[in-house]
């Protein structure tokens, strides 16, 4: 088999490590509660600090295996990554967990990061976009597996293997890396870290997260949230200041003036924005609205993930030979109309048509992301593919918590209004208004991907820049 193939196999574990690790402990949160005997507003920090120190630290780890060297820190973030899950196993209490799964998230960044970098760079750009999505079909399939192999590991076993089962695949993924993966050469000129970039980003990316994931807690009006958002505000305004004065910035600003790469990055995080609105409403409006139980629900819910997982890789190589814009603006379009569907069922509506509409999101997410990440990865130049790497996962964090935060704002607004005038459907009008809005937001999503450029196919990301 040629050799690009093992690295994709490589990065395709690491990739569904990583995002079944994202999917899996929400599961056992209740089961974690009860043997700590800590509250649930605690315990929940054990998802949110692994979201907020990921989410933060994706820009600096792109940017340093742009110095580095990819592979290198690819490998370490599985060294990272087994050690904290190892830790996480060992807990002895919630206190230990959350600092754990902080650590552990150090390691996810590392391989999140670098991975899209890696595959551009080991396949030439005509398969750029199938090995892309491919990658985008281990992410989805890590997803699908998380909750029920979570649950299964915690019954049979207990809650703490959910973090063991990390290791043996952890090590086999890091010798396969360290077998396959050709060693790239640093950058040979005498660029320096932005250090002070990397702080400040990170500090106004976590208070930014941090205020969107607690905003329905919290109150959105509280002191506590808008300090937050001003925080963000003012810290990533002076990131921008910074970036553009030092002589190496972590971040390329000058990525964003090429219009390809900026309408791909909005398309992105507006993409995971759908995508989140959809899974935050999915229990109300399934288990809490219809009384569905947990395994049924979670047997519907599967429609979607196996529909994009079997899509991405066909749409991205097809993306290789006609270019990004019309699949993945077809496929924004497809996304919008899911929704729609979805902002039409009720109480009463039969499961197949909840499976269809779920099936149709699929179908459209599936067709998007691939051309969308190749536009993306394709219009850099090969010693920025980490920074573009890293920009192109902290688009898919930031839209995640955005997603969430805007569709439990709509929710909680419609649903409360509903409940104070005595209507007994609030909660079904709520989850409607919320799948509604978001395919308003797939509606511009249709434009920021109609209006990216030509993303010529085959374009090597060498000269992706020169124009």
């Amino acid at each position: 088999m040629d050799r690009k193939w093992w690295v994709l196999a490589a990065v395709g574990v690491g990739t569904f490590m990583s995002a079944l690790d994202s999917s899996v402990v929400n599961i056992i949160l209740p089961i974690v509660s009860q043997d700590f005997g800590s509250d649930v507003a605690t315990i929940e920090w054990v998802v949110t600090i692994y979201l907020l120190v990921l989410s933060g630290l994706l820009l600096t780890f792109g940017r340093l295996g742009d110095l580095r060297g990819h592979k290198s820190m690819y490998a370490f973030g599985f060294v990272i990554f087994v050690l904290g899950s190892a830790l996480c196993g060992l807990a002895p209490n919630e206190v230990a967990l959350i600092g754990f799964r902080a650590f552990q998230a150090i390691g996810a960044a590392m391989l999140f990061a670098n991975s899209p970098a890696i595959l551009t760079k080991n396949f030439p750009a005509a398969q750029r976009g199938q090995a892309l999505g491919l990658q985008a079909t281990m992410t989805y399939l890590g997803l699908t597996v998380g909750p029920s192999l979570g649950g299964w590991l915690t019954t049979q076993l207990s809650w703490r293997s959910v973090f063991y089962i990390n290791i043996p695949v952890g090590l086999a993924a890091l010798l396969l890396t360290l077998r396959v993966v050709p060693r790239d050469r640093a950058e040979e000129n005498a660029e320096r870290f932005d250090v002070a970039g990397a702080v400040f980003f990170l500090l106004g990316l976590v208070m930014l997260l941090l205020a969107l994931n607690q905003g329905e807690e919290w109150g959105w009006t509280s002191p506590l949230i808008l300090t937050l958002f001003a925080i963000a505000a003012l810290t990533l305004g002076a990131f921008v200041v910074i970036e553009r004065r030092v002589p190496n910035p972590m971040l390329d600003l000058q990525l964003f003036r090429r219009q390809l790469f900026s309408a791909s990055v909005a398309s992105a995080v507006l993409n995971y924005v759908c995508l989140y609105s959809v899974v935050f409403l999915m229990p109300f409006y399934l288990i809490q609205g219809r009384g569905f139980d947990p395994a049924y629900a979670g047997l519907l819910l599967t429609a979607q993930p196996l529909v994009m997982a079997i899509t991405a890789p066909l749409s991205g190589t097809l993306s290789d030979r006609i270019g990004a814009r019309l699949p993945g603006t077809i496929g924004m379009a497809i996304l919008a109309l899911g929704l729609f569907f979805l902002s039409r069922l009720g109480a009463a509506s039969s499961p197949i048509d909840f499976v269809f509409a779920l099936a149709v999101i699929g179908l459209g997410i599936g067709i998007f992301i691939s051309p969308n990440s190749s536009a993306l990865m394709g219009s850099a130049p090969r010693h920025r593919q980490g920074i573009a790497a890293g920009v192109l996962a902290t688009a898919r964090y930031v839209g995640m918590v955005l997603g969430v935060g805007f569709a439990g704002a709509i929710f909680t607004t419609v649903q409360s209004q509903g409940q104070a005038s005595g209507a007994p459907v609030a909660l079904f009008t709520g989850v409607q208004a919320g799948w509604l809005a978001a395919a308003g937001v797939a509606g511009l999503g249709i434009l920021t991907s109609a209006v990216r450029g030509s993303g010529q196919a085959g374009a090597d990301p060498e000269t992706a820049m020169a124009e």
